[in-house]
């Protein structure tokens, strides 16, 4: 069997400010081509104590990188990276760094949308390309309609606590499966890769599922219930 005959399950554990998630994704849309998968997006705050309307980008950068020239060169690497996968990174829009518990509650929300995947694109368009402020709640009210969602539920939404409980689950999901980092993968909760890493690993990933299933079902499928190896 190969992996283009295999129903592929695809978990993606990231946060909406991680670019590298954003990358991510388009080297995860690469290697799946036209083949079939369910993609579930689950959280994971990379800035868990962030005020609820975020901070200065600057001011924060140069905190986490020590300089503000260094926070530069490392935004010139993303943004290289991104040219390379169709991703106009446009640093120079951002002006703050958002907590992003809105961001998630409302990616929750398109999950039982069924539009979860455009949902995250609009979301990853919105703040690294066009700069907007992802903590801003009438920011991602604005975004909801375009995305395939209801302006008026996400305002009900983010009037409530509704969603908390489900981001809180899924951080504490992604801890105990040792997650430190985004992006990380797991295909047909088998094999697992951090990072963002290059189409031909996720295709490698793909085959060993898809291996995998094989000799599941040449094990259901022999007669001789003893068969070595099953």
């Amino acid at each position: 069997m190969r992996a283009g005959s295999t129903m592929l399950t695809i978990d993606v554990i990231s946060d909406v400010i991680c670019p590298w998630c954003f990358i991510g994704k388009r080297r995860l849309e690469k290697a799946l081509g036209d083949r079939p998968a369910i993609i579930r997006w689950h959280p994971f705050q990379l800035n868990p104590d962030m005020p609820r309307e975020g901070i200065e980008r600057k001011a924060y950068r140069i905190k986490k990188f020590g300089s503000w020239e260094r926070s530069q060169e490392l935004d010139a690497q993303v943004a290289t990276a991104g040219h390379g996968e169709g991703i106009a990174f446009n640093f120079d829009r951002m002006a703050r760094t958002p907590n992003t518990l809105d961001a998630h509650r409302v990616i929750c929300l398109a999950g039982e949308r069924g539009i979860q995947d455009a949902v995250v694109e609009a979301l990853f368009v919105a703040y690294f390309t066009e700069g907007l402020d992802l903590s801003d709640r009438a920011t991602l009210a604005e975004l909801a309609p375009g995305a395939g969602l209801e302006r008026t539920e996400v305002d009900e939404l983010l009037a409530s606590d509704k969603g908390l409980d489900i981001v809180r689950a899924g951080e504490e999901q992604a801890r105990h499966l040792g997650v430190s980092g985004v992006p990380f993968f797991v295909v047909n909760g088998q094999v697992a890769l951090s990072g963002a890493q290059p189409p031909e690993l996720f295709l490698q990933a793909f085959e060993q599922v898809a291996e995998a299933v094989a000799a599941r079902e040449a094990c259901e499928g022999d007669s001789g219930a003893g068969k070595r190896g099953c």
